[in-house]
């Protein structure tokens, strides 16, 4: 396309339009400066001297004069909440719900800031009061999740499984805490020997599981009601239900078998088919091998067959799979038999007991559950992290298993 010299008159046109824009622009800036309140420029000057309750108080004062700059106070909030200042953050939240001209959607909006300080404060029964007071506004969704975790911490179960069924009303999501919700009740009923609340509270972690097979469910979750259903049987003194149960987490849950070795064992004893009981745990241990069943054998063994074929089972078993845990497990279970004769390659008069006392001291770092979210360590498994409330975060092996 040719160059046509009259295109030039357009260069000082754009030039001028550019400057009069610039104009407006200043001029509006100048404007909006000249229109802010005093104290807003004493409260960013008192925030740059590191004198917060000062600032606040100008920025409240900023707030009562000039209703628009409510969204300083929320981010003033925020900031506070966010670096544990709770009591500055709490103050900021209220200074705006005390105002009567404060709109609905930013009422709504402080007054589940406010819950979320009291919450992260540790003030729960505040921040219960502040969260129920939002479930029908548009914060229903969060503020039914922050109950539910209110409860949870609490140990308030059925109140839990409210908050679950009012989340369910709202959003079509799986929430598969639900089912430990149902165990606690069920382990708290079993705790007290009632069996009725115990059965109905099994019934509905069961209706619980069937709407997470068909979204993920998980093996814990599984074995975790299987477990409680063997100790409600065997409180009903139905033995075959019992060892059902029990087996059941073989198969549905394998990972969780160690969970159960004892009982099982325990189970086959009472109806005299303990053989059947080691055959059914040592076939288990060749799949899935973990210390609890390694114990659970080496026991039964020891006690039902004698010396030999327990330590024949050890060998092969320490062989497969060198465990300093399970050579502890090994000596505990010989010194609890009080026979130390030194048959099957263990030295005549050997002290086991020192031996025992030497291993266990350098593996009690080994022998502990471990949560995979907090790294928080516990000698007992957990269903629920005691450090960070989390569910099903505990492998159902030791430390020394995982490695």
């Amino acid at each position: 396309m040719d160059f046509e010299p009259w295109w030039l008159i357009f260069v000082p046109l754009l030039f001028a339009l550019g400057w009069i824009a610039a104009r407006v622009d200043v001029r509006q800036m100048v404007s909006e400066t000249r229109n802010l309140p005093d104290s807003y420029f004493k409260g960013l000057n008192f925030l740059l001297n590191e004198e917060p309750d000062r600032a606040i108080d100008a920025f409240v004062e900023v707030a009562k004069l000039d209703p628009e700059t409510t969204e300083l106070h929320f981010a003033l909030g925020s900031l506070f909440r966010r670096r544990g200042e709770m009591e500055r953050a709490i103050r900021v939240h209220q200074s705006l719900l005390a105002r009567a001209d404060l709109p609905q959607v930013d009422r709504e909006n402080a007054q589940h800031e406010l819950a979320q300080d009291f919450l992260k404060a540790g003030m729960l029964d505040r921040a219960e009061d502040a969260f129920d007071a939002i479930q029908s506004a548009r914060f229903a969704v969060p503020a039914v999740r922050a109950l539910i975790h209110i409860y949870e911490s609490e140990h308030d179960w059925p109140r839990a499984i409210e908050a679950v069924k009012r989340l369910r009303a709202l959003v079509d999501e799986p929430v598969p805490q639900l089912v430990h919700y149902q165990c606690e009740r069920a382990q708290a009923a079993l705790d007290k020997s009632d069996l009725p609340a115990a059965e109905a509270a099994l019934d509905e972690a069961d209706n619980a599981l069937r709407l997470l097979r068909g979204q993920g469910g998980s093996q814990a979750s599984e074995a975790r009601v299987a477990i409680l259903k063997a100790a409600l049987a065997r409180l009903q003194g139905t033995p075959g239900k019992e060892l059902a149960h029990l087996e059941s987490v073989l198969t549905i849950a394998p990972e969780f078998g160690g969970l159960v070795a004892a009982e099982l064992l325990a189970c086959h004893r009472r109806e005299g088919s303990e053989e059947q009981g080691l055959a059914t745990l040592r076939e288990y241990y060749q799949h899935y091998p973990s210390l609890d069943v390694f114990k659970v054998v080496f026991e039964g063994l020891r006690a039902r067959r004698g010396y030999d074929p327990a330590w024949e089972f050890a060998r092969a078993a320490l062989r497969a799979h060198p465990s300093l845990l399970g050579l502890d497990r090994l000596l505990e279970a010989e010194l609890a038999s009080g026979d130390s004769s030194g048959k099957a390659g263990i030295a005549p008069g050997a002290d086991l007991g020192l031996l025992r006392t030497l291993i266990h001291k350098h593996i009690q770092r080994l022998d502990r559950y471990s949560c995979r979210v907090c790294g928080f360590e516990a000698r007992h498994f957990y269903w629920q992290c005691p450090g960070c409330n989390s569910w099903e975060t505990y492998e159902p092996r030791r430390i020394e298993e995982l490695k």
